[in-house]
């Protein structure tokens, strides 16, 4: 008996709703329930955040990255925040993505799809339902739309109405994505000006002028072929694509739209939605919600998943197989990766499935300082991506992406790379609620490593292709 058939045989008619017959996991409890079904009736009338034309333009993207014809950049903040909702934080975010875009780009040959954990991502996963600090113990924070950060009661209840300031906020910041990516500040020209001025100031300068110089270069020649801003819509702007985590269901399936043109049901509240380490169980409410939206959907794939788990669930969310419908987002941890992700690939491309693979290098590699403050290592981040290459290429599988979560500011968060970050510069500005984020400089950094790895590992293959 295969999977599919154990996966398909059992399963009812499924509807926006039907999770809510599943058991849930990662749920506030909401002390008021007729509020919190009032809200739900209130989103469900506001319009849809994003279209349904949209996501299915970013699923034929996230097909091409299965295939190799594409690489994905998925980035952003862990989790969003209400007070940090300025045009400067959202355009300082969207201008690093765009500069890591250019470089990966250039150094994989291939297009770059932009996808920003942006405009939604404010519902975080907990370990523990409580946090206790002095001996007094209240329920965790959840993340802007669901509680405050403040160690506080009065903050730490689940508040409904925080919804709706998400849903705005969240359409405020589209907004202004949508204007940044086709009103001009997506000029290739301008990007590479922007990593140029990366280049001057960076340490490790000479490491990075080689890379840099031959985009100068080839950005002349295009000029030259009369490949300009004003000639070529590509070069003056571009697509930009937002995601977040399912994490949230009732604020989910009060954006669930039907499609007018299709009669297929989309989540309108981002174009990608993934489900989360914590939240995959098969017969759980997450996996049931997302199973019949039609969105392009993740999932991430920890250290604990087994093949025949993973293919159930792939099973259940991409039965058709279908080009770009499931991506996976492998976050193993630098120490983990070559044990666990090979027979996780072997098992998906023995039963033929076309998924893309993203390399999550965040989530497994955070650690604790004996200050009891949370880190990230950029050489441990570094090493599980060039692992994940590695895993890929004796496989023969497909690498076809990054997911990394990071921020446009100056932050000290994570300790290493090139201005060797320490433990000591921690305190600097430490400013997330939840994970520790890349700088800028950390990012575009990262960014330039990953297309010289690109970069070297297309050279066998492209001289193969001469010698043929």
């Amino acid at each position: 008996m295969t999977a599919t058939t154990v996966n398909t045989a059992a399963l009812g008619p499924w509807t926006p709703d039907s999770w809510r017959a599943k058991p849930i996991l990662q749920v506030p409890s909401y002390p008021d329930q007729d509020k919190l079904a009032a809200m739900e009736a209130r989103l469900h009338r506001f319009p849809p955040l994003v279209f349904a034309g949209e996501a299915r333009r970013l699923k034929t993207a996230l097909a091409l990255a299965a295939e190799g014809r594409a690489f994905v950049l998925h980035g952003g903040d862990c989790a969003e925040s209400f007070g940090d909702f300025t045009a400067n934080i959202i355009r300082d975010t969207f201008r690093v993505l765009l500069q890591m875009a250019v470089v990966l780009t250039y150094g994989g040959s291939v297009p770059v799809v932009k996808l920003g954990r942006m405009a939604g991502q404010f519902a975080k996963p907990r370990s523990s339902d409580t946090e206790t600090i002095g001996g007094v113990t209240l329920p965790s924070y959840r993340g802007d739309i669901v509680n405050g950060p403040d160690f506080s009661p009065e903050a730490r209840i689940p508040d409904p109405a925080r919804m709706e300031f998400g849903y705005f906020q969240s359409a405020g910041t589209l907004n202004l994505l949508r204007a940044f990516a086709s009103g001009g500040y997506a000029d290739l020209h301008q990007v590479h000006r922007w990593n140029l001025d990366f280049v001057r100031r960076s340490p490790l300068a000479e490491r990075y002028r080689d890379l840099s110089s031959r985009i100068d270069e080839t950005l002349q020649f295009m000029a030259a072929c009369g490949m300009t801003s004003q000639s070529t819509p590509q070069i003056h702007e571009t697509e930009f694509y937002t995601s977040h985590e399912s994490l949230l269901l009732p604020y989910e399936q009060a954006l669930t739209r039907v499609d007018s043109t299709t009669g297929e049901h989309y989540a309108c509240s981002a174009h990608f939605l993934w489900i989360g380490d914590r939240t995959r169980q098969l017969e759980g409410a997450h996996v049931e919600f997302m199973r019949g939206v039609k969105n392009p959907i993740g999932m991430k794939v920890g250290p604990s998943m087994e093949e025949d788990d993973m293919l159930r669930l792939i099973d259940r969310l991409d039965p058709d197989n279908e080009p770009g419908r499931l991506t996976l987002i492998a976050r193993m941890g630098a120490d983990h990766v070559a044990a666990k992700l090979p027979k996780l690939l072997r098992a998906a491309k023995r039963e033929g499935r076309r998924n893309a693979w993203l390399c999550d290098p965040m989530h497994g590699n955070t650690i604790t300082t004996a200050g009891r403050i949370k880190t990230r290592r950029f050489d441990a981040i570094l090493s599980e991506v060039r692992g994940f290459f590695d895993i890929h290429e004796a496989e023969g599988t497909i690498p076809g992406g990054v997911h990394v979560e990071m921020t446009g500011q100056d932050v000290t968060e994570c300790v290493g790379g090139a201005r060797q970050l320490s433990e000591a510069d921690l305190s600097s500005r430490y400013e997330t609620f939840c994970d520790p984020r890349l700088n800028a400089e950390q990012s575009l950094e990262l960014a330039f490593l990953i297309a010289a790895e690109l970069k070297a590992r297309r050279a066998p293959r492209s001289t193969e292709i001469a010698a043929e």
